[in-house]
């Protein structure tokens, strides 16, 4: 190569640094910023602290002080949209069966006690274990936003929840999505006035894309960027238990993930950062 070709290499790689670093710090210099029409510091996992899809973990949740709720849903034989995290009931209700092979007035009760995922040797009880509709929930929380993951790729279910969604005006304090692309993709082209969530494709993407300077110049559509962080794993195991390579794996995945510069790029483009740390997601 030539001292030429190799000054004029050079020279584009030093101003394609500069231009990405200049707009990764300053992102509004090429995009506009995204309007948030409403901030959420503390979003409560699946009713709150106690993970139980019911009612009243849901009051629970909005009376200490939550400014959202994340909630999971599945559709009925009768296409009636549920807030369940499950779609076989046998660990929330101790009956083997499906959602989607029941009417909904054929659900069974959730049971007294119910073990907290994300916590060793909790449990939540309550009174109401009866599995609430999701008009129910807009119902009673008419100004909380809430945030809705899609658990199975139906396209019934995204529809009708996208029905509610317009039926009880709730737009601008909705959004929705699923860890996959595919149903992420469905629920934008079902009705794209809702915000919507990364899916796991959409993150790993914009990864790639901050670690090599390409980001800054990527327009992004999504809203909402949730991501669990890497210690949540250890509330799952017992870290003496865990080998060398689990440790370092969490290790890794917390090096790469944990990215104050990425988080604040995003947060100038008008994107909310939420961690998942199990009970809840947080800015």
């Amino acid at each position: 190569m030539s001292s030429t070709a190799a000054f004029y290499l050079l020279s584009t790689l030093g101003g394609y640094l500069m231009t990405s670093f200049l707009l990764l710090k300053y992102p509004t210099l090429l995009h506009q910023r995204k309007k948030q029409r409403f901030l959420s510091k503390h979003i409560s996992h699946r009713g709150g602290e106690r993970e139980c899809h019911s009612s009243l973990y849901f009051f629970s949740a909005v009376t200490i002080g939550t400014d959202m709720l994340e909630l999971d849903c599945h559709i009925t034989k009768d296409e009636q949209v549920v807030v369940s995290h499950d779609e076989n009931l046998k660990r929330s209700t101790g009956v083997n069966v499906n959602i989607s092979d029941l009417k909904y007035c054929e659900l069974p009760p959730y049971l007294g006690k119910l073990d907290v995922t994300f916590q060793r040797a909790c449990q939540c009880e309550g009174k109401d274990n009866r599995i609430p509709l999701l008009k129910e929930v807009f119902e009673a929380f008419p100004n909380t936003p809430i945030n809705i993951d899609i658990k199975v790729n139906n396209n019934v279910l995204i529809k009708k929840v996208s029905e509610l969604v317009k039926q009880y005006k709730r737009e601008h304090i909705t959004v929705w999505g699923n860890a996959s692309y595919e149903i992420v993709e469905k629920c934008y082209k079902e009705n794209s006035d809702i915000p919507i969530l990364f899916s796991l494709q959409r993150v790993l993407l914009i990864l790639g894309l901050f670690f090599t300077g390409l980001l800054p110049f990527v327009p992004i559509r999504e809203q909402f960027f949730e991501i669990p962080m890497p210690s949540i794993i250890l509330k799952l195991k017992e870290p003496h238990t865990m080998s060398r390579s689990q440790k370092f794996l969490i290790w890794l995945s917390d090096i790469l993930l944990m990215r104050k510069a990425l988080f604040d790029h995003l947060t100038a483009r008008g994107i909310q950062v939420s961690f998942w740390n199990g009970h809840s997601l947080s800015v």
